[in-house]
Formats: C-alpha cells, structure tokens, sequence
C-alpha cells in the first residue's frame, strides 16, 4: 500500500502543474492506490532493483553474449521476446519496455509470433496515449504524434531511417506487413543518440531477434476477409472477398550462437467505398443571394435567402490491395566479445482502383431553374432539401489507377565488447522506396450537350443524398464527349519515384564514474536522395480536333459495345447505374494522345538529396538523489545538413529550363531525460529537448514558375518587372524545444497508471510568403521572353519560407487494469484506457487569409481517446476497443466562387476480437480468430467553412464516405 511519504512526494513533483491538471493526476493515483489495496503480493513484475535495467535503443542490440548467457533484460531485445503471449502478455511486453526506458516512450508488442494486437502496425500504434490515425481508403495508414501532422515524425525500422513511397517524409505503414512487425516503441522524448528522430516524435519498428527464443519456433496463419460495402464496379474483377497469410519461421545453430528468423506475408484485400461531396452551399436569390450580392443571375424557382447545394459528385471506388512481405534476420553471437545481426526487409505492393462517378453544377451560372422546392428551418437560413432542379448536364468520370511499389532495407549491426569496459559498435544500412503510378481517366455525358432534370432529396447534416435523373445513366444515351467544355476528352498519367537512403554509423562507449554510468561517443552520416517524374497527356476523341481552333467540346462518340463493363452502382446515392467500361482499352481504340505537361505537372519533376553527417555524445546517468534512485541520459547531437535540389523552371506551363539550389546549415540538438523511482514501481520523469524536422518535400524543391512582363498601371508603370513563385530550396527545417513530465505507476502483471504533461515551443514554422526583393538572376532564372528586357533582376517571389513559431501543450491520461487486482470474480478482463487534451496556437496558419479561421496548427485534433475492454481466459478472448478522435482543421480550398477552409469532423471508430486458443492436446498451438473492424461503419466527414454572398460564414457538409464493415476469420498455428 501506498505510503504517506511516497504520497508526499509525489504531490510535491505536481505542486507545478495547474488546478485542474493537478486534480486529474490525484484522481489517477487514487485510482491507483485503490487497486494496489488489492494487488498484495501480486506486484511481482517490478524490479526491486535500484537501477532498473534499461530499454536499449535504435540499432544498438544487447551487449554480446556467450552460448549460455542471456541477452540484457529489458532491453529492445527482451520487447521482441515472446514469453507469455495472448492480449495479456502483449500488454505486459509493452508495458516493460515503457517502464524499463530511460525516455518516455510508448510501446506495443504482439501476442504471439506473426501476431500484432490489431490488423495493421497503425492500428495497433493508434491505441497509444497522444497518437491517433489518419485514415485512407478506410484504413488507418499514417500516424499523428500529439496533433502534429505525419511529416513531422520520424520512423524508423530497427532503429534506421526509412524511406517512403509518399512524395513527402510521412511513412505509409500499411507497406510494413504487421505479421512481420514484433513490436514498436515511441519515443516521445528523444536522446542524443536517437538518429532519424522527429519534431513530435520517433516511431521506431522491431522485427524479431532469433537468438531471444530459446528453441525453434514455426507459426502460419491465415484469414479470409470480407468486405460489407459489397461489389460496387462488378466488371472490375474486384469484389468483397480476399485474405491474409503469413509464415515465420525461427531457429538456432551451433549451441545457439547462430540464429535464424525468415518470414513471409501476404495481404491480397479488396475496398469498396461510397463517396458524396457537396460541392459548395451559397444563396441563390434575395438579400443575402447571389444574384443582389455578386451580381449573378437569378435562378427561377428558387426561394429567396435559402441556402442551397451548388453541385455535387457521387462517386465509386472499388480498390484491390495485394502486398507480398519478406522478412529475413541472421544473428551470430560466437562468444562473449562479438555480436552481429543482419536483417533484410523486401515488400512489393501493387493497388488497382478503379473509381466511377457522376457529378454535376447546379448554381445560377449554369442555367438551371427549379420546382416543388421544400426547406428545411436552420440558422442562419432555411436549408434546401427536396425538390426538382431543371437543365442539369451529367459529367461522368471513369478511372483507372494502377500503383506499384517495392521497398528495400538492409541492416548489419556488429558489436564488440573489448572486456575492459569499452565497447564498440558499427552499423550500415541502406532503404530504398521505388514507386510507379499509371493513372487515366475519361469523361463522358450526354450527347450534343444534352440537360436533364433531376429530382432530389438532401439530407440537413451528415449523410447521403438521394438523386433521381431523369435519364437511364448507364444506358446508350450516354457517350464519350467533354460534357462541361473542360477542354480535353481524358487524360493519362506516368509517375516513377525513387527514394534512397544509404547510410553508417559508428559508436563507442565507456564507463565513467561520479553520477555517470557510460558514455557513449557516435557519428552517423546519411545520404537521401528522392527523384520524381511525372509526365501527362491529354486524350482527344478520334475525329476530335486538340488545340484551341480545331477542338470541338460537344463532339461525341458512342461507346464500343465490346469496351462494356456492368454497370457501377451509385444506389447508395438513388442512383442505380452509370456506365462502366474498361478506361485503358478505351484509350487505345477510341483516342488520341498529346503531352501535356502544365505546371503543376513539371514541378513534380524534381531531385531533392541530403547528406547529412550527425556527431553525438551521451551519458548515462545512474545515482541516488537522496534516497531515491534517479536514472536517465544527458548529451547532445550535432547535425550538419548540406541539401540540394534540382528542377524545372516554367512560365505558365511552358518549360524554361533547369534549376539548381540548396544550402547548409547547422543544428545543435541538447536532450536530458530524467527517471526518478519514487517508490516500488513508482517513476516520475522528466524530459527536456530540442528536435528539429526538415520542411515537406514538396516545399524543398526548387521547381518554380517565373517570368517577366510589362507593369501596365500603378506605381510602377511602365517597368519590366520579374514574378515569380514555387519551393525553396534553402528552406530551414522546423526546430522545437519540449518539455515534458510524467507520472507512473505499475502494478500487477499487467497494469498502470500515468499522468503526463507536455509543452513544445516551437521556435519557427514554414509559411508561404511574397518576398519583394528576390534576386532572379542570382537564383538562376532564365528569361524566356527575349523581347522583354527587365528593369531589374530584382522581383517578387511567392515561396514557402521560415517564421515565428508558436506552442503546443498537452494533458496526457492512461493506465490498464487487470480485473483480478480488484476481484477474482472477474480475473481475466481487464480494460485500457487514454485520453490526451491538446491545444495549440501560431500566429499564422495556412487558412489564417480566411475571416474566422482558427489559429490552430492543421490537423490537430484537439482531444485523442482509446478505450478497450477485453477478456483472456480458458483459451477464450475477446475484445472490444474504441478509438476517437475530435474534429481538425484541414488545408484552405477555393470552392468554387467561395475561399474557405475544410474542417475534418470527430471520428470514432470501434473494433471487435474474439478467439479460442487451444491450451493442450492434438489441436495444441491451434487458435482460431474473429475480428471485425469498424464494427459500425463510422464515416469519414468533413465540413466546408466559408462565407455566402453577404459574408455571413456558415459550415456546411462537404464529404461524406463510408468503407463498410471489414470481417476477418482465421487460423494461427504455432510449433
């Protein structure tokens, strides 16, 4: 049982907080308190010791070991063994990797050999106080560490850089196959030998050690999957059917110097998903209206001051996910001087989507009148919500996109232990993410430009519409043609992209005396270099003309019968059926192509690359502050960065030429991380840092549009003047200062609570900015209009650029509870739950331009929460966990007439478990699992900010989409 001292003690460590924080930290150790009045003797899983053994992290491994002399507890090492497995034991192995660190870090580990707690690593990491997901294609792929957007931490595979298939930093977990994955830890504090770390964090992935398992280990597993959304775009080949295997394999040789791991997955996984946005709401007619306000037409049927949806778009996508992982670790340890891993990691991923839709205007500029008009009563007007609109044009659009991806990282990690303290330590590695897109669509509508009239009801809120034309959509009235004069009949896409990443690190360390255990000396040098090409072409009719005087906008063609696919269902939406046929035999029988690369085309052909050389310094600290034992780690890094890029340089879409530029800078990095054990498995910490994260990609670059032209009026008539806008090449990275606390108390097996405080300075941040006196010719700018001489090299230029920062401060809560601490009538369930407040603030936003737009950093949900039920008995388990997420601020979008920005509502999403191990006989190492997530079909939905014609700002839905259920059932089986 707590003790008054203790409790002393630790209210004293609060005394700085505030009142309400204060009153949520007391409520959790009371909670804790009350649970160790039960725990008695079952407190057996924390160390008595008065130096706890710490976690070891990033590519450094145990220290080397003998034939029978075990690997160091609580190191990385001991996180990847499997040892008690199951939902409980997963939680133990995480919560041991937590406790035992010198950082505040967050972990998970899997239940058994090829099992991770959830069906991606994202999902799994989401579950984690102050993380929460981002979903894509219904699944959670990337990850936010304390509101910060995905670019802004660091991941690594064990404990090197990664590269990615994105076109910026932010890693796609679901290219790492979690059957492959034996465990991650989050560093939310980083150390000075912390190399690839982020400005919100590091997310540092672990592939088993085979030299940890004490004898062979062989385990497959295999489930079947469906999809609730079912077939959306049956002529596709894809349905609501696929699976997901796996195989590892584990072994040692030679009296167990020599260890083997080799896995194998297999994700082949279909999605359907219904889409709906609302293009944009505004007033049509009378005194807050388009027609009084803007000067637009008035649109006859139309009540005056209601609002109104301006257009829309429905649209299918049916989506095939097929990813084969390979995983292979080699692990030699001859004696107790020398250790050596080698592990590879190779996965080829390939994504077939194919996405059909319709969409439509319906706003006064489009000539549509309406009938029977029913409303709805809101503030500040009446929404619009039945009725019959008149003159309406279909565009429908068909699409094909094929992705294919391969990623490489090889790892070899050597150890020497010289036996006089000193121990070195070697490593080299390298990662590559090679990525092909080909991407086509085409349009078709009504011949010779033909309107139909549609009747429709719209829900208020969230939801989806139902629209009925008055034309069969998938029938023979529907032709190849440009049905909204966009200026072209189709387009088609070829993207490549390599990104690699070689890099070696080499370390020493030593031990010291006075308040020091050792100190470690490192330097680490990487060299990333990411290319990027993309080349576009417009697709023309045949018989069609393609440039400005000989191309015809109502030419239509029918479709070749034999080209026919089932019609895709929009039913979802009212809408039956739209043509469906296949986009890239289309392409070849029925059109022509042109390259066509505009703008923004050429700005994504780029080479960015960074060397950067790290030198750091570390020192363990290990010692007593009165009677209380205090650990931990001060040092420093130094980083250097020299990066570089090369691009086009355009005016308008017309190439120029090529670009060059880069810079060099220096970064001095201090962290200190403080343990101190307050009482028998009662740790406060406390963590000060400086981090820094290099700017997205796609602002590095130096691609840019630029050119000259004559100054018609104002002050400067008559002059020839440069403009100008695109990357920056010299752009410094985000540098943040942190600092954290936090309290943690462990008992049971399996159980905790902790209360943590953050606060995160940031010292700068990346905004676009118009920089009057950029120097064109020293920059390297071609003027491409010989008969325009500028007045002076000197212009303006629109760039993101480096500036005041703001802060970022947090509340975070967590804990897990065995229920057999509070009674034995309910041993066996247990529950987890977190809850993370955080708020923000900069003093510019990227929708900061828009009246009434928050100042908050985008992407920030403010409040993050998990909570998960589970029961593990008899073989039997079952879970239920909930995740959710409040609302965020997305990125400023033009709608149409309107600027505004889009808000990403609250999300919610729940998860189901339930499996039966069998514990002994003929079907011993036989379990058989049940899950199903997104138990209730949440949606993803957002919201458009902006204000009507009169300025009065009002939020109204944007998109509306849904993923379905998935349901997965399967075997594992393990020897």
């Amino acid at each position: 049982m707590m003790g008054r001292k203790s409790l002393r003690k630790m209210v004293g460590c609060f005394a700085g907080l505030s009142r309400r924080q204060l009153v949520v930290a007391c409520a959790m150790s009371l909670m804790a308190n009350l649970a160790l009045s039960d725990a008695g003797a079952q407190d057996t899983q924390v160390q008595s010791a008065t130096k706890p053994a710490n976690i070891e992290t990033h590519t450094q491994q145990a220290k080397p070991t003998g034939k029978t002399q075990k690997p160091q507890q609580g190191s990385v090492r001991n996180l990847d063994t499997v040892v008690v497995t199951g939902i409980r034991g997963s939680i133990e192995g995480a919560l041991k990797a937590k406790q035992n660190s010198d950082n505040i870090v967050e972990a998970i580990s899997a239940e058994d050999i090829g099992k991770l707690p959830d069906a991606s690593i994202a999902e799994s990491l989401s579950h984690l106080p102050g993380l929460a997901t981002q979903r894509l294609d219904g699944r959670a792929n990337v990850i936010s560490i304390r509101g910060f957007s995905p670019d802004f931490s660091g991941t690594t595979l064990n404990g090197r850089e990664q590269a990615t298939v994105g076109e910026n930093r932010g890693v796609e977990y679901d290219q790492y196959p979690s059957e492959l994955i034996s465990g991650a830890v989050v560093y939310k504090t980083p150390d000075a030998s912390l190399v690839g770390q982020g400005l919100s964090g590091t997310v540092d992935l672990h592939t088993i050690k085979p030299l940890d398992l004490p004898r062979r280990a062989i385990a497959a597993n295999l489930r079947g999957e469906y999809t609730t959304n079912g077939t959306l775009s049956p002529g596709t080949g894809v349905g609501d059917l696929g699976h997901r295997t796996s195989f590892s394999y584990i072994d040692q040789f030679f009296d167990h110097t020599l260890g083997l791991a080799m896995g194998f997955a297999q994700l082949d996984s279909p999605i359907q998903e219904k889409q709906y946005q609302a293009w944009w709401w505004s007033v049509d007619n009378g005194s807050a209206g388009i027609d009084h306000n803007w000067g637009g037409p008035h649109t006859p049927g139309m009540p005056d001051n209601v609002i109104s949806q301006e257009g829309m778009q429905l649209r299918a996508q049916s989506e095939n996910q097929l990813r084969n992982g390979l995983m292979t670790v080699l692990e030699w340890a001859p004696g107790d001087h020398y250790h050596s891993t080698l592990d590879l990691y190779y996965s080829v991923f390939n994504e077939r989507k194919y996405k059909n839709g319709v969409q439509w205007s319906s706003s006064p500029y489009n000539n549509v009148s309406y009938s029977d008009v029913g409303v709805t009563p809101a503030f500040p007007y009446p929404i619009v919500t039945s009725g019959t609109v008149n003159g309406i044009q279909p565009i429908l659009q068909n699409e094909y996109t094929k992705e294919h991806d391969k990623l490489f990282s090889a790892g070899w990690n050597n150890q020497y232990d010289f036996g006089n303290g000193w121990m070195a330590m070697a490593d080299l590695s390298y990662s590559s993410a090679k990525k092909s897109l080909h991407d086509a669509y085409l349009f078709s509508g009504l011949a010779n430009a033909g309107t139909t009239s549609v009747q429709f009801n719209t829900p208020v809120g969230d939801g989806y519409p139902y629209f009925t034309p008055g034309v069969d959509l998938s029938g023979p009235s529907i032709v190849f043609t440009d049905p909204d004069n966009y200026g072209y009949n189709g387009r088609e896409e070829f993207d490549r992209q390599n990104d690699n990443i070689h890099a070696v690190r080499m370390e020493v360390s030593h031990p010291v005396g006075w308040i020091f255990s050792d100190v470690t000396l490192g330097v680490n040098y990487s060299d990333r270099k990411k290319t990027k090409q993309a080349d576009v072409f417009f697709a023309w009719l045949n018989g069609n003309g393609s440039t400005s005087g000989t191309y015809r906008p109502g030419f239509g063609v029918p479709v070749d019968p034999s080209l026919l696919y089932a019609p895709t269902s929009l039913s979802y939406g009212g809408i039956s059926g739209i043509l469906d046929y296949n986009v890239l035999d289309a392409l070849q029988q029925q059109f022509y192509l042109t390259q066509r690369n505009g703008q923004a085309d050429w700005s994504r052909n780029y080479t960015i690359e960074e060397k950067v050389p790290v030198a750091y310094v570390k020192f363990n600290i290990d010692t007593q502050l009165g009677d209380v034992p205090l650990r931990g780690n001060v040092g420093v890094q130094f980083v250097h960065t020299d990066q570089s890029s090369q691009a086009f340089q355009t005016n308008g879409n017309a190439l120029v030429g090529t670009l060059t530029g880069g810079a060099k800078y220096n970064n001095v990095l201090p962290s200190l991380n403080l343990v101190a054990q307050l009482s028998e498995g009662q740790l406060l910490r406390f963590g000060f840092a400086k981090t820094m994260a290099r700017g997205r990609i796609d602002d590095e670059k130096v691609a840019s549009t630029a050119g000259v032209a004559l100054v018609t009026s104002g002050p400067g008539a008559g002059k020839v003047l440069w403009s100008g806008s695109g990357g920056n090449p010299q752009l410094k990275p985000y540098v943040a200062v942190g600092t954290d606390l936090s309290w943690e108390k462990y008992f049971g097996k399996s159980s905790y609570v902790a209360v943590a405080v953050f606060n995160k300075n940031l010292l700068n941040y990346i905004y676009d900015k118009t920089v009057l006196d950029f120097d064109f010719a020293k920059a390297g700018y071609v003027n491409d209009t010989p008969s325009l001489t500028p007045s002076s090299n000197i212009g303006s230029f629109t760039r993101p650029e480096n500036g005041a920062g703001g802060k970022m401060r947090g509340l975070e809560l967590s804990g897990v509870l065995e229920g057999g601490l509070v009674s034995s009538a309910i041993d066996g369930f247990g529950v987890q739950a977190n809850f993370s407040l955080t708020n923000s603030s900069i003093p510019v936003s990227a929708v900061s331009t828009i009246p009434g737009s928050p100042s908050t950093l985008p992407g920030l949900s403010r409040k993050v929460a998990n909570l998960e039920l589970y029961y593990e008995k008899y073989g039997w388990s079952v879970r239920i966990s909930e995740r959710y997420r409040s609302s965020f601020t997305g990125e400023a979008v033009a709608l149409f007439d309107q600027l505004g920005y889009t808000k990403i509502l609250a999300d919610k999403q729940t998860d189901f478990q339930a499996g039966y191990d069998f514990p002994d006989g003929r079907w011993h190492g036989l379990s058989v699992l049940l899950q199903i997530y997104n138990l209730t079909n949440s949606a993803n939905k957002t919201q458009q900010i902006s204000n009507l014609p009169n300025n009065v700002q009002v939020a109204r839905p944007l998109d509306y989409v849904t993923w379905g259920r998935t349901v997965m059932l399967g075997l594992n089986y393990r020897l």
